[in-house]
């Protein structure tokens, strides 16, 4: 079977976990201030906070620039829910924009309908790999006084006319689950140049421990969202290897495109002029009558597929029954997500993979079109 996705662990993150298990220091060691550190001069921000998970990371922004209960934040419906999720954690309320139909991003001249005086966060997401059109969002946000989220947990080394995906708002937000562009195992960072934010992110995630770290002083409400050093000794041998991965994946990407680009029945991911991809993942679309077909079809190629993002956020039993959504409020959203399905992509695919993958999907579209 050829995964999904699949971590790329060689000998330097393993001997690095072993040096961190022999030195006895397992959380809130050395390993952990080196990894932000790095982590923050890569992406060029002033700091950066790890967690434990890019859900953490994206509760623990929202609730540092001052969310509160009944706060509305506008965001996108073709997403991880945990992108809206983190609205919900402290009692206020995700408000939906429809997405664009080549970008998978949300559409920044739906947003502005969406705000009123319960607004408070922009939070747009950078879904795939690709950044949103983030000069529209910034002026908005200005104009409207609202803090603007970046969820870059899809999207470590993406650029917005050569900008990094993280240095756009008041604080973003990474992930590093195994089938991110990089890993932990699992892990997220926040990244952001507000002195307070990095102050009040660093005490919520310790249990809200106090500022200067007082043993078993807590003065405020806080989470165990820590990273141990285990992980954040895996980011460390992963980040060094980041440049390369992205080439990895930027020439895969180019290889599926050469392989399918003439294919009826497929439309392939389109980058937006001034943006450079850092392909989390390899979308295609196909018909919505076929789309399930299709990733059944490509099983029995022994090969692994999946529909991203299917349903919708709005669209989850949850969702439905807190706030009513049906078919149809996010039309392009929906569309998306009947028809995209992903193929394999990650660090370590191999050229003949691609081609077998593209051989098999041209056979099943011959068949099923």
């Amino acid at each position: 079977m050829i995964p999904l996705s699949r971590p790329y662990i060689e000998e330097e993150e393993i001997q690095s976990v072993v040096k961190v298990l022999k030195s006895g220091i397992l959380c809130q060691g050395p390993k952990l201030e080196e990894f932000e550190k790095k982590f923050s001069r890569v992406i060029g921000t002033k700091y950066a906070v790890a967690v434990n998970s890019g859900t953490s990371g994206l509760h623990l922004a929202l609730k540092s620039l001052g969310i509160k209960k009944d706060d509305e934040v506008i965001t996108s419906p073709f997403s991880f829910v945990a992108s809206a999720n983190c609205a919900l954690y402290e009692g206020a309320k995700p408000v939906f924009a429809d997405v664009e139909d080549d970008t998978f991003n949300i559409n920044p001249n739906l947003i502005e309908e969406k705000i009123n005086q319960k607004t408070k966060f922009i939070l747009p997401v950078h879904v795939f790999g690709q950044c949103c059109d983030m000069d529209p969002i910034i002026k908005l946000s200005k104009k409207c006084d609202l803090k603007l989220v970046e969820d870059a947990c899809e999207s470590i080394m993406a650029t917005y006319k050569g900008r990094n995906a993280g240095t756009f708002s008041d604080a973003a937000i990474f992930a590093f689950y195994p089938n991110k562009q990089i890993t932990t195992a699992e892990g997220g960072m926040i990244v952001t140049n507000n002195d307070r934010v990095n102050i009040l992110c660093q005490s919520y995630r310790n249990q809200g421990r106090s500022d200067n770290k007082q043993w078993l002083t807590h003065v405020r409400l806080g989470y165990n969202y820590r990273m141990t050093d285990l992980n954040a000794a895996i980011g460390i041998e992963q980040l060094k290897k980041l440049p390369k991965f992205i080439k990895y994946r930027e020439y895969y990407s180019q290889l599926y495109h050469e392989e399918l680009e003439k294919v009826d029945g497929v439309n392939l991911p389109i980058i937006r002029k001034g943006n450079k991809h850092s392909w989390f993942v390899f979308p295609i679309r196909v018909k919505e009558k076929i789309r399930n077909r299709v990733i059944k079809e490509l099983a029995k190629f022994k090969i692994e597929s999946k529909a991203y993002f299917y349903p919708c956020i709005h669209l989850q039993p949850f969702y439905i029954e807190k706030y009513g959504y049906k078919e149809g409020d996010f039309p392009i959203a929906e569309e998306l997500s009947k028809t995209t399905i992903v193929l394999p992509f990650y660090n370590g695919l191999q050229e003949k993979d691609v081609k077998y993958v593209a051989k098999s999907l041209k056979t099943i579209l011959r068949r099923l079109n």
